[in-house]
Order: C-alpha cells, then sequence, then structure tokens
C-alpha cells in the first residue's frame, strides 16, 4: 500500500477521502493548504499526492511547480477545470495524472493505482536492462537509477532520469517525440515544451547547450537522439 498526502481545503471532500484511502489501508496525511503540503512533502516521504487545485493560500499551478522544486513524487491534480489545453499545461508543470472533480473514490484508487505502478517500475518503457548502459563517458544503471558522466554521479529527477535511460537504450537511434511522450511520460497526447524543458534540464547536467551538443542531439522535425560525443 501507499503513503498518500492528500492537499484539500474542503473539509467535507478532505474527510471523505482520508477514510476511503485509510480503508484501502494505505497511510494517508492530509493539509488545507499549499505551504502546508510543501512542508509535509520537505519533511515526510510519501508515494504519491493528491493535489486540489483550488487551495486559499496560492494556486494550485504555482504549487504544483513549487512541489516539482522540492519532489519527485508522483501528483494527481484534482481539478474543476476541465478545458484541454489546462489540463495539457498541468501535464507540462509536472503533474503525473488529474481527475476532473465531482470524481468517485473508486476512479481515484484507479488513477493511483496506475501512477503507483509507473513510478514503482524501475524503468522505462517495460522492464529494467540487467545491466548498466554505457554511451561514451555517460553510464547509466536502470536498477539502481543511477547515473555517472566521467565518472562524477549526476542528480537527476525521476522524469529526467527514465528519459536518459530510454535514449542511452537505443544509442545513435533518432526517437520521435510522439514515443517519448508514450513510454516516458505514458501520455498519448502533449506538446513539444515537455520534452524540450526536459532535455534543456538534462543537457544543462551534462555540461551541454542545444547550440553545443555533446550527447544529447534533437532533429528538427524529428525527434531526439543520445550518441557519444565525436
Amino acid at each position: 500500500m501507499a503513503r498518500v498526502l492528500v492537499v484539500e481545503d474542503d473539509q467535507f471532500v478532505r474527510s471523505a477521502l482520508i477514510r476511503h484511502l485509510s480503508d484501502a489501508a494505505h497511510t494517508v496525511r492530509s493539509v488545507g493548504t499549499a505551504l502546508e503540503a510543501l512542508r509535509e512533502v520537505a519533511q515526510v516521504g510519501f508515494d504519491v499526492v493528491v493535489l486540489d487545485l483550488g487551495l486559499p493560500d496560492l494556486d494550485g499551478r504555482e504549487a504544483l511547480k513549487m512541489l516539482r522544486g522540492i519532489t519527485d513524487v508522483p501528483v494527481i491534480v484534482a481539478t474543476a477545470r476541465d478545458d484541454e489545453a489546462e489540463i495539457v499545461r498541468l501535464l507540462n508543470d509536472g503533474a503525473d495524472d488529474y481527475l476532473t472533480k465531482p470524481f468517485s473514490v473508486e476512479h481515484l484508487s484507479a488513477r493511483m493505482a496506475a501512477v503507483l505502478r509507473r513510478s514503482r517500475a524501475q524503468g522505462p518503457g517495460g522492464g529494467p536492462p540487467s545491466r548498466a548502459l554505457r554511451v561514451g563517458g555517460l553510464t547509466v544503471d536502470p536498477l539502481r537509477r543511477q547515473a555517472e558522466l566521467d565518472g562524477t554521479p549526476l542528480d537527476l529527477t525521476r522524469r529526467e532520469f527514465d528519459l536518459l535511460a530510454f535514449l542511452a537504450g537505443r544509442p545513435g537511434v533518432v526517437v520521435a517525440r510522439k514515443e517519448l511522450l508514450a513510454e516516458v511520460w505514458q501520455q498519448s497526447y502533449g506538446d513539444d515544451q515537455t520534452i524540450d524543458v526536459h532535455l534543456s534540464w538534462l543537457r544543462r547536467k551534462l555540461g551541454e547547450t542545444a547550440a553545443s551538443p555533446r550527447y544529447l542531439h534533437t532533429l528538427r522535425g524529428v525527434g531526439v537522439k543520445l550518441e557519444p560525443p565525436q
């Protein structure tokens, strides 16, 4: 079972979620504001966060971005906004999944189970390779979820590691953005900004830029490939 943080200011909804999740044998903590959520996440380890966007102290999107600044824990956003563009923005801001209010506790349970399956998998695209991947001076170990560049450990977020491991498992192969969204983000749709932002973060940690790439090469209109420096 999972350790869950429920971030919801409506006491009735909050109590119902706590009761249901506790009955399902999850360990549940709850708060009613974004700042309390940030404090809890910084101090306590969680497996998943259920984040309501209508919080009294901070806009939900800003709260999501701040959470992403301190943790990789999966976040399921609960929102009354069903506009597709808004949902895409939330996914791009770091949400792992979303629920449109009102939703049933059964629906939440199903979404939680799916998110937890993905986050507990040790590598993207199915089972992880049984050995470390080496591309030039880059070493990626999917089983230990560790990466090094020229012997120096890389401090990567969960999504950055998944993206790097997926590309490292296909050195020299151009991977389409649609495939990256499907395999790394587990999303059937999205925009290029999601990938571009994470590639930018990865490049910075690999000591390169889009203008002067060493490992990560973008082919405009085609996709991305990872290969050793020439």
